[in-house]
């Protein structure tokens, strides 16, 4: 789909094609571009073919190009999809940029192209081109900051929910989540290079203050990319401890099988043995026999799971003793602050 867009008393108003001022500059806004609309951008506009299918992959870098009649530059933009796999991730953006005319051009909607047709940004000016796409930048990285908010609060309450019970379904969000700062931290390193090649390069006049402006937007830019890379570091100590927890968890459960294993292997062991077909103890007792040996099979079973109990409960005394020991040297510390508190 493809709108026109004109500057009238500093805002921006949809026209059709027929009804554009040829004395204005014109932002022409390719969203969600279909065949029909890539025919046009190439024929009418001339734009080569091969920028806009570099443009519409998913998976092209920030850069800056000079065409014969044209400057192109492909910048990446957040986006937040509520029912994909990964919510959030980036896209690429190509802006070409002409003597009177400036196309964005993109393979999906974006929250930035949303702002900017909605009059939300301040300052927006078609009469300068290079300000023009460093506002979409700067829009682009506010965006970026507001999105790494809300990862960390969702990779918050994720971790809530697995204090209580750690299920593979909030794991996997959590993994979904660090995808995306992947994503985010990938574009922006991305964004920061186009950023240093704006500042040097020459395809593009930008006056003191559209420098003073890329200087804030870099700011903005480094300020997303720590964060990026922090929320990246922590969230995966947070899923390797889960990963610990789950271990253990699983070192426990072991535990109280091999326990329970060992506990039901004595009354095998003891009713195997008289299970032989040859003279055993007890064997011409008649019904008195099965009384000794499931006397036998319970005494075993006791002397089994008391000497199990014992070993267990080692650590319990030594844990009970230090607790003592610390209320103790709590007790003595407020004794201290009483007599001094007394004695001033």
């Amino acid at each position: 789909m493809i709108t026109f867009w004109q500057q009238e008393n500093g805002k921006l108003i949809s026209l059709e094609k027929e009804e554009l001022d040829s004395s204005k500059k014109t932002w022409i806004d390719a969203r969600c571009v279909t065949r029909e609309d890539i025919s046009i951008l190439e024929n009418e506009y001339k734009i080569d073919q091969e920028h806009i299918l570099d443009i519409l992959d998913p998976d092209e870098l920030s850069r800056i190009e000079d065409a014969d009649d044209y400057v192109l530059t492909i910048m990446r933009l957040p986006i937040f999809v509520p029912t994909a796999e990964v919510p959030y991730f980036s896209i690429p953006l190509g802006v070409i940029v002409m003597p009177k005319k400036i196309i964005t051009i993109c393979w999906t909607d974006c929250e930035v192209l949303k702002d900017f047709a909605a009059n939300r940004v301040k300052g927006i000016s078609l009469n300068d081109f290079p300000a023009f796409i460093i506002q979409i930048m700067s829009r682009g990285d506010i965006t970026y900051l507001r999105y790494l908010k809300e990862i960390n609060r969702r990779a918050s309450s994720i971790q809530g929910e697995l204090q209580y019970a750690v299920e593979n379904k909030e794991i996997i969000q959590l993994l979904n989540l660090e995808k995306s700062l992947v994503f985010f931290t990938t574009s922006l390193k991305s964004n920061q290079l186009l950023l240093e090649k704006y500042r040097k390069t020459k395809l593009l006049r930008l006056d003191e203050d559209d420098q003073d402006w890329l200087d804030d937007v870099e700011i903005d830019n480094r300020q997303a990319l720590e964060m990026a890379d922090t929320y990246s570091e922590i969230f995966s100590r947070i899923i390797d401890a889960f990963g610990s927890v789950i271990s253990n968890n699983m070192n426990v459960v072991m535990k109280k099988l091999t326990i329970i294993t060992v506990v039901i292997s004595v009354p095998t062991f003891i009713t195997s043995f008289y299970g032989m077909n040859i003279y055993l103890p007890f064997a011409n007792l008649g019904p008195l026999s099965v009384v000794i040996v499931t006397g036998i099979c319970l005494a075993g079973i006791g002397i089994t799971n008391f000497f199990l109990n014992q070993r267990g409960n080692l650590p319990r005394k030594e844990k009970k003793s230090i607790k003592h020991s610390y209320k103790k040297k709590i007790e003595l510390r407020k004794l201290k602050k009483q007599i001094e508190i007394q004695e001033a």
